[in-house]
């Protein structure tokens, strides 16, 4: 199949309480998302989708949401952003996962007045001057977990890491945020190929670097193999990485090669909130599974969206995008707030990767960054 696509709505919808009123100020409201259902990534779609899905059954909300899978491929995801835009009429966009497909879609999509609100997605070039009014991001801007991978790795004492990500613009803000706060030298410092998943070439460099540790941010499928290879390969110096590569469906498959590993995330499931606890229970009820990072975000950004129906009719944008940009909902992180580029502020943590029974999870163990924006906010022509 070349396209999958599911329209939450009708018989469907009000069997699972998505077409309910919540009190919100105008109509019902049409969502189109556009995320990676399919091949390398699917599970980091999957769990936005699903995270999203479970705030709107919640609220009973009158949301109609239009869902497509972009294949993790630029050119598809552009089609069904003009399909979502042109035929199906939609009021708002999300969904979508890697940093390139979100630089296809998303500054036309702004451009011809749809609201886009970000589950993950957050490169350099959306946060600072080409930031736009009908653009939010809920997650966080590409750079943040990886600024404070740095910062950690200063805290630990490494001096000499070696650093590598993927040749994609998520992969480049990566390395830039961890260079901006580390303060040690570079053993070494290169990019792979996105959706590469031999890593032998890449080991062997690490392991003549002379390096004392390796940061690396290798999402989904990429960063199972990565572990794997580099668990069996003998090289014995810690490792470093932000929570795209050690979340809770990527570490049920990498198993006990995780253990120990030191992560950045601005989320976790042990995060002490009501919110927080009440999210990971009944996520785990709805889907047989324990809530990701991606999960939590596409719940937020769900929450962030019925909190404005609440206040203001679509039809008003000024008027609706003012009542998103004031964040009045309750945020699996506890506190939440957007900078003036609409990107979070927020705390940013260390987690541990440990075994809880038999499931691999992750625990906070500190604090790297407190109250963080991003380093493009002040490029962003918007106050």
């Amino acid at each position: 199949m070349t396209r999958t696509g599911w329209r939450i709505l009708g018989a469907a919808a009000l069997a699972l309480g998505l077409m309910q009123p919540v009190g919100a100020a105008g109509e019902n409201l049409k969502v189109g998302m556009i995320t990676t259902l399919s091949g390398g990534g699917a599970g980091l779609g999957i769990d936005v989708r699903d995270g999203f899905l479970l705030a709107v059954k919640q609220a009973e909300a009158p949301i109609e949401v239009v869902i497509e899978d972009d294949q993790r491929k630029p050119d598809i995801a552009v089609q069904l952003a003009d399909k979502l835009i042109q035929s199906d009429k939609v009021d708002v966009m999300t969904g979508i996962i890697f940093s390139n497909l979100a630089m296809a879609v998303i500054p036309s999509a702004v451009a011809q007045g749809k609201i886009y609100l970000s589950p993950n997605a957050g490169p350099s070039q959306l946060a600072g001057a080409g930031c736009h009014p009908n653009y939010f991001n809920v997650a966080w801007q590409n750079d943040n977990l990886h600024e404070a991978a740095g910062a950690y790795a200063n805290s630990a004492g490494h001096t000499n890491t070696f650093i590598l990500a993927p040749n994609y613009p998520a992969g480049q803000d990566a390395l830039t945020g961890f260079k901006r706060f580390y303060e040690g030298e570079l053993a070494g410092e290169l990019y792979t190929a996105l959706g590469q998943t031999d890593y032998a070439a890449e080991i062997a460099q690490i392991r003549a670097s002379g390096a004392d540790s390796v940061f690396f941010f290798l999402p989904g499928g990429m960063g199972i193999s990565f572990l794997k290879q580099y668990a069996d390969s003998g090289v014995d110096m810690p490792v470093i990485g932000p929570a795209f590569s050690f979340d809770q469906g990527i570490l049920q498959a990498v198993g006990d090669a995780a253990l120990g590993v030191r992560n950045t995330s601005q989320w976790s499931g042990d995060l002490d909130n009501p919110v927080n606890a009440a999210f990971v229970e009944s996520f785990e009820a709805e889907y047989g599974r324990l809530p990701s990072l991606y999960a939590s975000q596409g719940f937020d950004t769900a929450n962030l969206l019925i909190s404005a129906m609440g206040k203001a009719d679509i039809a008003d944008l000024d008027a609706f995008r003012a009542a998103l940009k004031e964040a009045d909902f309750d945020s699996t992180r506890g506190a939440f707030r957007f900078n003036t580029n609409q990107h979070p502020v927020q705390d940013i943590y260390v987690r541990e990767v440990i075994r809880d029974g038999d499931v691999f999870t992750n625990r906070i163990v500190a604090t790297a960054l407190r109250e963080r924006g991003d380093a493009y906010a002040a490029e962003c022509p918007m106050e």
